[in-house]
Formats: C-alpha cells, structure tokens, sequence
C-alpha cells in the first residue's frame, strides 16, 4: 500500500477505502493512485504563475518515472530564468537546491506534471532529451524522446526497445521496464505490443514491482510470466502447471527446423565463424556501399511515398555481404532521386515484403534510421553515424539513399537487431537481439550472391523461417529457456511438496530431449528410491555455488546441498544468490535466496544472527509482493522461535504460515511451521504431543506436508517416540533415514542415524551409538545437533550410572545450548545436571542483555526503547499488538525492571 502510494501514509488510508474484497486479498493488483487527494494538489498548482508552472514541470518531467538528472542542464540550455521559483517556495510546494528541485512530496510531483497542458510536457521532454548527450546517457535520452511523441511510431518504438535492451544490461530494471511500457504504448502493432508488455512484465519482477508486473501480465497469454507469479504470490500447483507448459513450449519451438550447426556440424560451425572473423576483421561483410559486393536483383517494385506525396517507383537492389544477426544478410539499396528536403520516407513493398520505414531528418546527435517490420519479422534498428565519411556516401543528398542493412531471416523471438551502418571499414558489427535475459549469439541465413530473394525464400532457397522454423540462436535460445523454467517448474514442486509432479516434469524434459536441471532430477530419483542416482545428480546442482554466479542456479545449488545434508555449502550458496541478485539489481530474488538459508542457520545454531536476516527478508517479501516467500519465512521464523523457546511468537508464526500455506497449497511453509510446533513441545517435554505432531506431518500429503520436511524430522520423531513409549512406527522411519545417510555419506545425517540407533537401543549398545554420533558429529557442522546428542547421551550415561562422563557431557551441552541461545534445551541440561545431583552453573553472561533475553525479545526491547510505540513494533516485526506486549512484559520480568525508561537505561549501558 505505501509502495502504491509512494510512501505517504494518507494517500494509503484513502487507497484502503477504495479496496475491492479480492484487492484486499491480494488477489488483484492495487488501485493505481487516489484521485482526491490528486484533485486538492491541482488547485494549488494551477494557482502558480505559467513560468512557475513551467520549472516545476521541467523538474518533474526530470523525476518520474525515470530519474534522469538532467533539470540544471535543461535550465542552462534553455537560458530559464530560477527566480520564478519563488512563487512555488512561498506555496510551500518545492524548493530549489544545488542538486534541483525537491517537491513537498510524491503526489506535488504528479499533480505538477498531470494539470500542465500535453503540449507543454511534450516540450520539456524534448528540452530534455536534447542535453542528455552524455555517455550512458541514451536510455534516458530515448525515455525522453519517447514521452514527447505524438501518436503511435515504429520507429521510436524500436529505439526505446534498444534503449530498454542497454538499461537493462547495467542492471536498471525499473528504467528498462517504463521504456518497454512507452515502446508498447508507441508500438502500432498489437502482436509487438503484446510481446513488449511481457518484457516490461519481465522487468518489472525483476525490480520488485509486483503490483506492476502483474497489470503488465494481465495483458498478455504468457504461461512463463503468469506461472512465475503464481509461485510467488498464488497457488504453486498452478505455478507448476503454468511453468511446464511454457517450457515444453519453448523446448518445442527452439527444436523445429535444426540446423547442421544446431546439430554440432563442423562445417556449419566453422562457416559462421568464419564469417564472424572475417566481420569482426573489417571486412566485406562488415561493410556498406563501400565494400566490393555484388549486386543481385530482388522481385518488388517497391511504391515510394515522401512527405510530399508520392513519387515514382524505383527498383530495388540487393547487396549480399553485410553482417547482420547471424551470417550474412542482404544490403538493400533504394533508389529514389529525391531532394534531401523530404525527411521521412515511407517505403511500402508489393507483396508480402515487409513495410519499411526509413527516418532521415534527425539532429546531429541523434544519427539513426529505424526499419520497421511488419509480417513476421522484428522491427530492425539501423545505426547510420552521420559522419564525413556517410556524408560522403550520400546522405541527405540528393540521388540514391544510403544503404540500409534489413535483418532478414528473424524468428519473431529475436525483438531487435540493432544494425551499425557498414560506411567505413571500422563501421559496427551487427548486436544481437535477446529473449527475456537470455542473449542470443550470432548466425543466421546467409544469402548467395546468385540467388533472388522473394517473398517467402531466402537466398539459399529454403523457405524463410517463421514461427515453425526459428533460426539457430532463437532455437539455442529458447532451449535455454526451457531449461530455466524447468528450475521454476522444480521450485514449484518444491513449494507445493508434490515431488511425484516432479517424475512427470522429468517425462516431458526427456521426450523433448533437454537436459533437466540436477535439482529436478535428483528430487524425481530420490522419490523413486534411486538414492545413488539422486546423490550423484544433487551434488551435480550443489557444486554450481562460485561467487557471481546465476541467482537461480545459486538458489538451486543451496536446495540441493540442503538435501545431502550439507548445510555449510547451503548457506554459502544462499549468500552468493542474494548478493549476485543484488549486483544484477534482482531485489526480487534476495528474499527468496534467504529462505534457504535460514535451514543452514537454524541447525548450526546460528540462531540470532539468523533471525534477523530472516525478518528482514520477510519486510523484503512482503514490500516486493512475493506472498508465498513471506509465508515460507514466516515458517522459519516459528523455527527460531521455538529454538529458543519463545513460545508464544512460534505459535503466531506457524499459525499464520499454516493457515496461508493450506489454502494455497503450499506444503513446504506448512510442514516447517508443523516441525516448529514439534519441536517446541519436545523441548518442552511434551513428548507425546511432539510425536503426534511428527506422526502426522508423515502422513499429509502435497500441499500440507512435505517429504523433505519429513525425512528431516525424522530424528526428532525417533526421541518423542522413544520417550513417549511408542516406537514400531520410529523404526521404520529410521529405517529409510539410515538408508539415505549412508548413500549420501553425510557426516552430520550419518550421526543422526547413530543418535537414532542409540535411542532405539538399550545397555552397552546404545553407548557405543552414542560415541560413534560423536565422532561423526565432529566431521560436520551442525553443532547444535551435536549439543543434543550429548545431552541424550549425558543422560543415558546418567541412567547406567557413569557419573563422571556423565557430568562432563551434560555440562558441554549445556555451555553450548547458552551459546545458541537455546533456552528449553539449556533446561534440560540442568534438569539431568540436578538429577545426578551435580548443581548447575547459572547462564553465564548475566550482564549482557543478548544472553538474557531471546533474540526476539532483544528486537523488542531495542525498537521499544528507541520510542517505539507497541503498534508501530509490530507492523515491523509482522506481529500483533497484543505478542508484542507480551514480550515487553517477558523483557521487564527478566530484566528486573518497571518502565521504559529503565530499559533505556539498560539499553544504553549495553
């Protein structure tokens, strides 16, 4: 709500009461802005002078949507005279700094900019787009050009594309989303707009904008994009369904029509890139008018229009030779004899040709000619650099047009070639297009100089490649994007707990001949029982953890390392994901990345820490609208709670996850919040409740239980049931546990399977489980599943009588349980320390706050001593009033204190 808002807290109660039941559900986006609060903004601003108006629509035509710095420039160049600001300074609407200007708020901003006639705003935006000339600079530039436009134009459409392509490379979602939106709006045909708001779409995600990915979405019958928000923010066996939809799709697509290169064929390999040096080199292929190449006829005639009106027709002539997207592609060069007073001219082509639409008359700093193409084909952006050396060739002259490079041959996946005139031989090579964020790599038809090119036909005589015959980069492309959504379409399985779903994705990735990824495969090879095969393939997935890698396959790598147990690398690779998601600027992923490892943390132990990592990825999910990764840190976070035993907030943690998780039939956040609550009562000494718990997350299926959780919790089970009397069932869930240690020859699963036979033993031999757990526990890495099988075995030690080993193991335990902050396990420890009549040592530390208040508690107690009211605590910490109180109270009582102005005191001393 106060994204929608832009932070302002009345905009966002006004926005509240507008709320539709499925708004407030989060089932639709939110209402865009509240209209009166705009409507009382407007008469303050029509009250200011015309020139007043005019800098305060200068400044925020320069602010949003896109940031671009270029208000003092514009001022400068437009010799405008500040002292008119004074007015807007006296209303109390902006005020002027070194930096520009700075509005009373967000909504001054837009109600400047909304009330001044378009004619005005299409003028500062042009003002603007003249002094960004700087390097870096063109996406803003093109954002400006594009905002000043009148109507509909390929043209500007195609370079906002390109402009969308550039920002989106340094990383600027946001910028490349609100260009690929102002290139839909420009764009005169509905397919390309289509597939421009999906991009925008794909951006938009990216940037964290949910609500905006979302309106983009509804607007196109994209499975991919539809499938990704549901498994963030909907039901994922929906998600599922929708993401292996899409990939099989592109699998199918990318599959049609291969080529010898496609295949691995030397020849056709080595032929690209022979081509591709010899462009690189300067050669004929990278040249225009200026290389020696033959000319071949082309069968049109092709019907000129000027701005004039219309003028003869004129043949058209093909050169072979240029380097375009991929090979070689035909130069086209159009003859017209008109004067260069005729700025535009409109080319429309008999037959099935595409229509060409070349622009001349642009500033000296802004040297393009877009084609434009209808059909099938993307629309091409020409680079021409007027220089000495184009002028010289011919431009703006009067006699025959420069040559204009036409990327032929393109599937409709590649959305822009960007084409730099061949004028000299340092002329630009050929860019290429790229789906979605995967780049496409050069190759295409090349064309002989012998043969015609007809409507249908490439030069080589094969049928041009349409929707059924993608080219080779569009096909390497999309087989890349089919393997990607299979990832997704593992998350999904991984959400829901259906990992039988994850069999049949496995069938469909095999009958269309893609490799899936490790993580899908290993899932799919544990269900079936082929648990040699499944290690092998996860730690395939778990090796892929390098620093800088792809956020996803991080994400993966972590999963997957989770599964064999080795939360060291999990936690390595959740880190690496979220700080590769934040180079790329994919804020939308740290949350997700964080998800994973609070597993790594919660059984080393590190539970403070943990935490609030933890809690601030759940702030992270809910601001970026990504339900489904709250609900699965809300899940985590009763785990903590109940580690540390603070009972109250892990019941209001589970609960809320629970309750969200079934009715989107998310079985992994349930199970987890299950296991909490498990967990809980077991360090409470409600063994029997614990293992009713246990028994019935093994018996819930998809979307309310979950087969990883279970084989987790599997050593849990086996102590509540051992201490509650019952243990047929316990054995036969060792069992399979035993199974999987030793195939996956984890050291820390190994010597949970020790502790588990130690229980299950009596006398002597459950001794010797006991030390054999030790040992392995000492090649691992959870230490806090270490300090509990010291406690267990204290205990057994205790019970036959070994006092003195018995006493040093409970006071082990007991020293680590205080480290980790583990209060009901620290119980225990002296409970058995009592019993064998050895007193036990008070917690150490009692000066220090952190040792003798819950990591929660502590971010109570801070926040509340920062003059934090109770209300304005919860809604930061996702809680309710009334468990926040109820932890002030726990503080005051463990504290020794009475008000608030004593924990200030504390807090200060700490």
């Amino acid at each position: 709500m106060l994204r929608a808002a832009h932070g302002d807290r009345h905009a966002a109660a006004e926005l509240a009461s507008l709320l539709t039941e499925r708004q407030l559900t989060g089932l639709d986006p939110l209402p865009a802005r509240p209209p009166a609060l705009l409507r009382a903004y407007r008469q303050e601003v029509r009250a200011l002078p015309d020139s007043t108006r005019f800098l305060l629509l200068l400044a925020a035509a320069d602010q949003h949507p896109v940031a671009t710095q270029a208000y003092l420039r514009a001022v400068t160049a437009a010799r405008l005279d500040t002292r008119h600001l004074d007015a807007a300074e006296a209303a109390g609407l902006a005020h002027a700094t070194a930096d520009g200007i700075v509005f009373r708020d967000p909504w001054t901003r837009i109600a400047v900019y909304e009330t001044v006639p378009p004619s005005d705003r299409r003028e500062v935006h042009q003002l603007l787009a003249r002094v960004l000339r700087g390097e870096g600079e063109e996406p803003r530039r093109a954002w400006h050009q594009g905002a000043a436009a009148l109507g509909p134009s390929r043209r500007l459409a195609a370079r906002l594309r390109v402009a969308a392509d550039l920002a989106r490379a340094t990383r600027e979602h946001a910028l490349a989303c609100a260009l690929l939106e102002r290139a839909a709006a420009l764009a005169p045909d509905p397919r390309e707009r289509t597939h421009l708001l999906a991009r925008a779409a794909t951006d938009a995600w990216h940037s964290g904008d949910t609500d905006r990915a979302r309106r983009l979405a509804a607007a196109t019958p994209d499975d991919a994009l539809s499938g990704l928000l549901a498994l963030r923010a909907g039901n994922a066996t929906d998600a599922f369904d929708a993401l292996l939809t899409a990939a099989a799709r592109c699998a199918v697509q990318g599959a049609s029509g291969a080529t010898d290169e496609l295949r691995g064929s030397p020849a056709g390999a080595e032929n690209t890139r022979a081509a591709r040096r010899h462009a690189a080199d300067g050669g004929p292929a990278a040249r225009g008018p200026g290389g020696e190449l033959p000319e071949a006829p082309v069968r049109a005639t092709l019907g000129v229009h000027g701005t004039g009106g219309e003028l003869p027709e004129a043949p058209v002539r093909a050169r072979p030779g240029v380097h375009g997207t991929g090979g070689e592609l035909p130069v086209v060069e159009v003859g017209l004899g008109f004067s260069d007073v005729s700025p535009v001219v409109d080319v429309g082509v008999v037959g099935e040709l595409p229509v060409v639409e070349v622009g001349l008359g642009f500033s000296d700093v802004s040297p393009v000619v877009d084609v434009g193409v209808v059909v099938e084909l993307p629309v091409v952006e020409v680079g021409l650099g007027f220089s000495d050396v184009s002028s010289a060739a011919g431009v703006g002259a009067v006699g025959e047009l420069p040559v204009v490079e036409v990327g032929l041959g393109l599937s409709d996946v590649s959305p822009v070639a960007e084409v730099g005139l061949g004028l000299s031989d340092e002329s630009p090579v050929v860019g290429a297009g790229a789906v979605g964020e995967l780049s496409l790599a050069d190759g295409g038809p090349a064309l002989s100089p012998d043969s015609p090119v007809d409507t249908d036909r490439t030069a080589t005589g094969s049928r041009r490649p349409d929707r059924d015959r993608p080219t080779a980069e569009a096909r390497l492309a999309r087989g890349a994007a089919a393997v990607h959504l299979l990832a997704r379409v593992t998350e999904a399985a991984v959400y829901t707990g259906d990992l039988r779903r994850c069999r049949e994705a496995v069938a469909v990735a095999d009958r269309l001949g893609i490799v899936p990824p490790g993580t899908l495969g290993g899932l799919a090879a544990a269900f079936e029982g082929r648990y040699e095969d499944a290690r092998d393939l996860l730690e395939a997935a778990a090796g892929r953890c390098g620093p800088g890698g792809d956020p996803t396959l991080l994400i993966h790598a972590a999963i997957a390392a989770l599964l064999l147990g080795d939360h060291a690398r999990a936690s390595a690779a959740a880190l690496r994901a979220a700080a590769s998601a934040r180079a790329r600027g994919e804020t939308v992923t740290v949350p997700q990345a964080m998800e994973f490892r609070a597993y790594a943390e919660f059984w080393t132990g590190r539970s403070r820490a943990a935490e609030a990592d933890t809690l601030d990825a759940l702030r992270q999910a809910y601001a970026t609208g990504q339900d489904n990764g709250a609900c699965h840190l809300q899940a985590a976070l009763a785990m903590f709670a109940a580690l540390t035993g603070d009972e109250d907030v892990c019941r209001e943690r589970a609960e809320s996850a629970r309750s969200y998780a079934l009715a989107r039939g998310l079985g992994l956040p349930a199970a987890l919040a299950l296991f909490a609550l498990a967990f809980l009562d077991l360090g409470a000494g409600r063994f029997a409740a614990s293992a009713a718990r246990l028994r019935a997350l093994a018996g819930f299926g998809p979307g309310h239980g979950h087969r990883a959780i279970r084989h987790i919790a599997t050593p849990l089970y086996v102590e509540a049931a051992v201490r509650s009397g019952d243990t047929r069932v316990a054995r036969a869930a060792h069992a399979a546990y035993d199974r999987w240690a030793r195939t996956v020859r984890s050291a820390d699963d190994l010597a949970l399977s020790a502790r588990c036979h130690a229980l299950l033993a009596s006398g002597p031999e459950a001794v010797e489980h006991y030390r054999t757990a030790l040992d392995l526990h000492a090649a691992g890495t959870r230490d806090f599943e270490r300090a509990r099988t010291e406690l267990l075995f204290g205990g057994a030690l205790r019970r036959l009588r070994h006092r003195t080993e018995a006493r040093d193991r409970l006071h082990s335990a007991l020293e680590a349980f205080e480290h980790f902050g583990s209060a009901p396990c620290a119980a225990q420890a002296r409970a058995e320390l009592r019993a064998l009549g050895e007193p036990a040592l008070p917690a150490r530390g009692q000066a220090d706050l952190a040792t003798r208040l819950t990591a929660q508690q502590l971010m109570v107690a801070r926040m509340a001593a920062e003059g934090a009211t109770n209300r304005e605590i919860a809604a930061r910490l996702a809680l309710s009033p009334r468990t926040i109180d109820h932890h002030l109270r726990g503080v005051f009582a463990r504290l020794g204190i009475r008000s608030r102005i004593e924990l200030v005191r504390l807090i200060g001393e700490g």
